[in-house]
């Protein structure tokens, strides 16, 4: 593990110090991301919007470009194509047209006479509703909420209220945030979002919760030291895990859109935007909410005070240098 360490052992950065540049940053995304959603709104996909659903299966391997081209040119509005399962199974996602059932059923007779012969078997043939679509958003909407909510009592009861309240003001800003990358770049927002806004929910707590563990030992080991110079000693002390999860997980997404066609782009892109400002928020508004809360020792006085009456500088570059936790997150 020492030979994968990127960043020294003994970085003694100010995170704390930088908390309004932070906050103020902060305040500026969350206000452009409301005012974008509350302006443009988003660019639903069918999942939301309706549309038609067909599911079929190919006299062969499926030239998932011809069918793009093929559909594409009947003037059905937005055509998603794309091969899942088999070779020969393919999914086709068409907007929802303009008119009552028979419009929709008058459009599933145009797709059926442009495929031909190219498909063997018709095994679903759906149209999603705007009434379903609306029930996908409260759904989604839920998922979003309760997750939230879950992870709220989920970090009061392990640390402490302070805690909990930081980390979901972190996740909040995550959310918060990724919903406006999308409702500014327009780009596709559809159930694969939600399952990407949901991931990143997860990343960012994780990366949180490996830092807050940190400051509750430094908080036990630590009783003369500031709060301030405790928060960044915690946080620098987890910073070669983060940063290394961090770039570790952006090849793995910078890989996917690149290479991973157009289906899986919008999510990865999401992806990508998430990891890195959830990185961000773990260190520079989880962390510095901390401070904001009145973080006090009273609930950590029963921990080891080895470290008592050690100087916070020498403590701090020793225990950098000696802790074997030291680059593994706590």
């Amino acid at each position: 593990m020492r030979l994968l360490k990127v960043v020294p052992a003994n970085t003694t950065i100010d995170f704390v110090g930088k908390r309004k540049l932070a906050f103020g940053f902060s305040i500026i995304l969350i206000l452009i991301s409301v005012g974008a959603f509350l302006t443009q709104g988003l660019n639903f996909g069918i999942d939301f919007r309706g549309g038609i659903l067909m599911e079929i299966e190919t006299n062969g391997p499926a030239d998932i470009g011809a069918l793009r081209r093929t559909l594409g040119a009947l003037g059905l509005g937005e055509v998603k194509v794309q091969e899942f399962g088999e070779p020969t199974d393919v999914l086709i996602r068409v907007q929802q047209q303009e008119g009552d059932e028979d419009a929709q059923l008058k459009a599933i007779t145009v797709i059926k006479e442009a495929l031909g012969d190219v498909v063997t078997e018709y095994r679903r043939t759906e149209f999603v509703g705007p009434t379903v679509g609306a029930e996908l958003i409260k759904a989604a909407i839920w998922a979003v909420t309760s997750a939230l909510g879950a992870i709220l009592v989920y970090i009061w009861f392990r640390f402490e209220w302070q805690f909990g309240v930081g980390a979901v003001i972190a996740l909040s800003h995550d959310v918060i945030s990724t919903i406006g990358l999308f409702a500014v770049t327009q780009l596709e927002f559809n159930l694969a979002t939600v399952a990407a806004v949901l991931t990143i929910a997860g990343y960012s707590i994780n990366d949180t919760v490996v830092i807050y563990d940190r400051v509750r030992e430094e908080l036990r080991r630590y009783k003369k030291m500031a709060i301030p110079d405790l928060l960044n000693l915690a946080t620098n002390r987890t910073l070669s895990r983060t940063f290394l999860t961090s770039v570790t997980t952006l090849i793995a997404l910078a890989a996917l859109a690149s290479l991973g066609g157009p289906i899986i782009r919008d999510f990865s892109l999401a992806m990508i935007w998430g990891v890195v400002i959830g990185t961000y928020s773990s260190i520079f508004v989880a962390v510095p909410t901390l401070l904001l809360l009145n973080l006090g020792r009273d609930a950590f006085s029963s921990g080891d005070d080895a470290e008592e009456g050690k100087e916070a500088d020498d403590g701090s570059a020793e225990s950098s240098a000696e802790d074997p936790k030291d680059g593994q997150g706590g």
